[in-house]
This record gives structure tokens, sequence and C-alpha cells, in this order.
């Protein structure tokens, strides 16, 4: 299925109907069998500090192949912004709330039995921005920017104070041993619970069947 719509896609590219194609939330090896077809331009996937499992195979694939990476949620949706209490400030009529209330229910890592634990991710992160000057958020974002030229952080914004915010991480500079704390910090044992619930289909659990396996 997948060499398929690949197929169609170079298609249309052929015909000058559009320029690139690029994939979201794919597997390494889903991406290689689609760059076979037709070379991918970007991959869109979540990578944050709060999120860092597509740096073991997904991100090495993208490089390999010189495909760029766009990084969504890369404010681990809102919690690496403003931490556990991200939906406080919101009154109860506003419809950001109740999306919130989806968030809490429905993302394990906001589970009570999770939260507890992952705030102090946030804390840690709170105090190094505070020796530089600067916003939580804005060194996240500078943490992902900065992962290499490849990479653009594609942050979720309402807000135009918080547009003109995230415009400002273009600015900081981690240095190596700002990095490298960070990177300390958000270990893999620093976030508990899964991105989403067993039943959403990821990168993980959406993979492409091997060629091998198919059928005429």
């Amino acid at each position: 299925m997948l060499v398929g719509k690949m197929g169609e896609l170079k298609k249309l590219v052929e015909e000058g109907k559009i320029k690139y194609i690029g994939l979201s939330a794919a597997s390494a090896s889903t991406i290689r069998r689609a760059h076979a077809v037709h070379p991918i331009t970007s991959v869109q996937l979540e990578w944050s500090l709060w999120s860092r499992d597509v740096e073991e195979d997904i991100v090495p694939t993208c490089r390999e192949l010189g495909i760029g990476i766009v990084a969504y949620s890369s404010l681990g949706r809102g919690f690496l912004s403003s931490g556990a209490k991200m939906v406080e400030n919101l009154s109860d009529n506003d419809l950001r709330k109740v999306y919130a209330c989806f968030i809490l229910q429905n993302l394990p890592r906001f589970q009570p039995e999770n939260l507890e634990h992952n705030k102090i991710l946030y804390e840690r992160v709170s105090e190094i921005a505070t020796r530089k000057g600067c916003t939580p958020s804005q060194l996240a974002l500078a943490w992902v920017h900065h992962q290499g030229d490849d990479v653009c952080p594609s942050p979720g914004t309402t807000k135009i104070e918080n547009l003109n915010q995230n415009i400002g991480a273009l600015l900081e500079k981690p240095t190596p041993e700002e990095m490298a704390e960070l990177e300390s910090i958000a270990s893999a044992d620093a976030v508990k619970g899964d991105r989403y619930q067993s039943i959403t289909l990821t990168w993980k659990t959406s993979d492409t069947p091997p060629l091998a396996s198919w059928k005429a």
C-alpha cells in the first residue's frame, strides 16, 4: 500500500502538481521504503525534552538519507511551557480547558500517578532557564533547534505573546555545558508514562509490513 501511494505522489511531482513529499510519524523502515520510491523532503515527528524516543532510530535514518526534520509538540503539549499547572489559569468556558481536560484524561504522562514524577523535569528545566535569563519554553525550544541545522521546531501557538516568546527562543544559544545538562536531566527515566494510550496508533504500532511478507 505504501509503495502504491508513494508511486501516485511521485506522479504528482513529475506532473508539477506538487513540489515535495513529506511523511508524519513514520517508522525508520517506512521512511526508507518511501524514500526508495521518491526522495522524501521532510519527516514530521514528535521531539522534545519530553519525548526523545525518535533519537534512537528515526532521526539517524533521516540524517542518513538527507531528510529534514520538523519537530512537533516541541513544548511537550504545553508541559515545558508551564509545567503541571498548565490548565489552572484557563476559565471554565475556555475551549482550551476542554481540550486540556481531554489531554489529562487520555495522555498517560498527565495522569496523577505519573505527573508527580514528570514535574521534576519541568522544575529542572526552569532552574536552567532562570540562570540563563529566559523562559522554560524558550530553553526547551532552543534545545530542539540546536539539535542540528536539519531540525525545525514546530510549537503550537494561539497567542501573539507566545509567538513572540517562541521567536525569542531563536536568540537563545545554549552552551555545550547547558546542552549536556539538559540531555542529562531529560534522560530515559525522566518521564513516566507513554505518549498516548495503547489504542492510539503511532510509528511504533503502524509500521508497514516488510516487502518479503507481501503476496501477489
